[in-house]
């Protein structure tokens, strides 16, 4: 479905995006019940019934069931969702389990991706696993762990020059090649069927809290993945009468790369021009995110929040994390740091349920966590102190 035209196309069809060029989304599905929950599965398919697309051979590395551990920042409890527990160690396997699956029950034998690095490495290990053959595109300053990550798994790496964008028109720009070798676009920025896999994060933490909905989610957005991945769950629970409302979606940027924030702030339904450099968070790091009109609407309708976060609190938390025992990259520690900011501004309030969700784990910028806690770095004797 292209919500934009309200298009609709048959779920069959091998489509990344409209006839008009806009993204897709799967067309509103009805939600399950937690009689559907198949308790005999460890992974995200426990949520099966919930997924379109009738796949009957998923292609799982045992993704989803991650902790969910109670934790306080400052004076606010909170609890981290620790998504780097995934196989490939970020939220990103949730999406790639359910689109590669459905790829390869197509019988697709070839892809190609783009990515700032996370995404690229989570699709080379669900192609391996699904003996299909993957060339990913990343930018040429991505973090080096995550690129020998994706070759590791036997994926062709091509590093783009320039920003993350150009690598994105680089993928599109393939994909639209045609010929009989071309290979399928799985971009999980673009393929609808990488957002219902993401979904399934909402119906975790509906069975995580004993099937009740936190009162906020607290996310970094750089294509906004998670954001609608929340929205499209939590709103299917509601359709199907097991939550009573959606949970607030506070979202978090870096203050250096804030498209959706600053659109969100001027009440706008598009993007709008921002300065742009570099960032510690890099998998944030995302100039035009092509699914941004849809954030905005799933923020909003939540009736959440959008704040963009400074380089040195970004630092900060990535510090405060490490010292409760939370390895976190800089991309995900920004969700964590942005909580003292909706606390302050009253959108989360004492005795609420407030999840922070941890996309990705330390060890995927080794060289930045080496610059803040190598030998002789400011705060890497311990002095910076853990969490109060």
């Amino acid at each position: 479905m292209d919500e934009r035209s309200g298009r609709t196309y048959p779920l069959s069809d091998d489509r990344w995006r409209g006839d008009d060029g806009a993204p897709l989304t799967v067309s509103p599905l009805p939600g399950i019940t937690q009689g559907e929950v198949d308790g005999r599965e460890r992974s995200l398919w426990r949520y099966r019934a919930a997924l379109p697309g009738g796949i009957t051979r998923p292609v799982s590395l045992g993704e989803g069931c991650t902790p969910l551990v109670e934790r306080a920042w400052g004076a606010v409890p909170v609890r981290f969702k620790l998504e780097w527990f995934a196989p490939t160690g970020s939220f990103k396997d949730r999406g790639t389990s359910v689109m590669v699956s459905l790829l390869a029950q197509r019988g697709v034998r070839e892809v190609i991706e783009d990515s700032s690095g996370n995404g690229g490495a989570s699709v080379a290990a669900y192609c391996a696993a699904a003996g299909i053959g993957a060339t990913i595109l990343a930018p040429e300053s991505t973090s080096p762990a995550k690129v020998v990550q994706a070759r590791a798994y036997g994926a062709r790496v091509r590093l783009v020059p320039g920003d993350r964008d150009a690598t994105a028109a680089e993928a599109v720009r393939l994909a639209g090649t045609t010929g009989p070798d071309r290979a399928a676009y799985a971009s999980h920025n673009w393929h609808p069927f990488f957002l219902q896999g993401v979904k399934t994060l909402a119906y975790e933490l509906w069975e995580d809290l004993g099937f009740a909905a936190p009162d906020n989610v607290v996310t970094v957005a750089g294509a906004g993945s998670v954001v609608l991945g929340c929205d499209l769950g939590f709103s299917e629970l509601l359709a199907a009468g097991q939550i009573g409302r959606l949970p607030r979606l506070l979202v978090a940027q870096p203050v250096n790369c804030a498209p959706i924030e600053a659109s969100f702030r001027a009440g706008a339904e598009d993007v709008v021009p921002v300065a742009v450099a570099p960032t510690l968070a890099e998998g944030a790091s995302i100039r035009r995110p092509v699914r941004l009109p849809e954030v905005l609407r799933a923020v909003r309708r939540s009736g959440g929040d959008m704040a963009a976060v400074p380089e040195e609190d970004i630092v900060t938390a990535v510090r405060r994390l490490a010292g409760a025992g939370l390895y976190a990259e800089p991309t995900s520690a920004t969700a964590a740091a942005a909580v003292d900011v909706f606390v302050r501004r009253g959108m989360i309030r004492p005795g609420e349920t407030t999840v922070v969700v941890l996309t990705g784990s330390g060890t995927k910028a080794s060289a930045t966590m080496g610059e803040l806690f190598g030998p002789g770095a400011d705060g890497a004797d311990g002095a910076a102190g853990g969490v109060r």
